[in-house]
């Protein structure tokens, strides 16, 4: 058996000109989405990061702004900068990429983004939606899962889904997202005991532990779908990501890529958010930025 797929290249792609079609329309009426992104020192990946998100957002006809500043930026210089984009009616979102200087602490930058400016949906408010099952922007790699899931017609209807990670990023988010989707949701982690126990009864794994080799064929079900969060580097300094490829897409039903499957769609379904905060301001009764 040789697992189909799941092209997240593809469809980021397709949705991406979705979005372009979408932000040209509400243009027309006079509101461009805007996203502002702050990045703090010179951390190589995350300056490779930041490009391809202002890239994204030229691309698809944003608004972006991209502010550096150096490691020596105070806790409260941030903040304060924070609070003003807050209150920038150009703004919609705002993205603070990760890792910070260790002086400034990642919880109280989190909260201070305004709700409705949140696009990486990680303040304690966006976790508390996506909980109690209210609209909100979701956290953009488990939202992304779920529309790689959705595009191969897969009903998590009554299915039981491993989600192997419980970080507030991808994890915890990823199985409250599975739960609304109506599977039987198992989490494991560093403390599992026997993770092959659990993933061999899996007709969805979803690996997010940043540990190449995580899941490997004999760990899978015949026919389970397998999306693969993690981005490693193997022996020969190549991509991969926390499941086994080669081995696991012979007995998988459909599994995602490293590179090509989830890491395109999180930028994808950041200027999705982006695009919704700002359709939200542009509706009638919807909450305008900086309010």
């Amino acid at each position: 058996m040789t697992a189909r797929l799941i092209d997240g290249t593809a469809l980021s792609k397709q949705m991406r000109a979705e979005i372009a079609e979408r932000t040209q329309a509400l243009t027309a009426i006079g509101l461009r989405p805007g996203l502002a992104v702050i990045l703090v020192g010179d951390d190589p990946a995350s300056q490779v990061y930041v490009r391809n998100k202002v890239k994204a957002c030229s691309e698809a006809g944003f608004h972006s702004v991209l502010e550096k500043y150096d490691a020596t930026l105070s806790e409260s210089e941030l903040l304060a900068r924070i609070e003003a984009l807050n209150e920038d009616p150009a703004i919609h979102g705002i993205l603070v990429q990760m890792p910070l200087p260790r002086h400034i602490d990642p919880q109280k930058v989190i909260a201070t983004i305004s709700t409705q400016k949140d696009v990486d949906g990680y303040s304690v408010q966006s976790a508390g939606e996506l909980l109690t099952g209210l609209p909100g922007l979701r956290p953009c790699t488990p939202y992304g899962c779920m529309k790689l899931i959705e595009s191969i017609g897969y009903d998590l209807r009554g299915k039981h889904a491993v989600v192997i990670g419980r970080s507030n990023t991808v994890g915890k988010p990823m199985a409250l997202l599975l739960l609304q989707a109506h599977a039987t949701v198992t989490i494991c982690h560093s403390a599992t005991p026997d993770l092959a126990v659990h993933t061999r009864n899996a007709d969805v794994i979803v690996a997010a532990v940043g540990r190449r080799n995580t899941v490997t064929r004999d760990m899978v079900k015949p026919g389970a779908v397998i999306i693969d969060v993690g981005m490693n580097r193997n022996d020969e300094g190549k991509l991969c990501g926390d499941v086994d490829f080669a081995g696991v897409s012979e007995v998988a039903g459909a599994i995602t890529p490293v590179p090509g499957g989830v890491g395109p769609m999180t930028i994808t379904m950041l200027l999705s958010n982006t695009l919704e905060a700002a359709e939200l301001a542009a509706a009638p009764g919807g909450v305008a930025p900086g309010q």
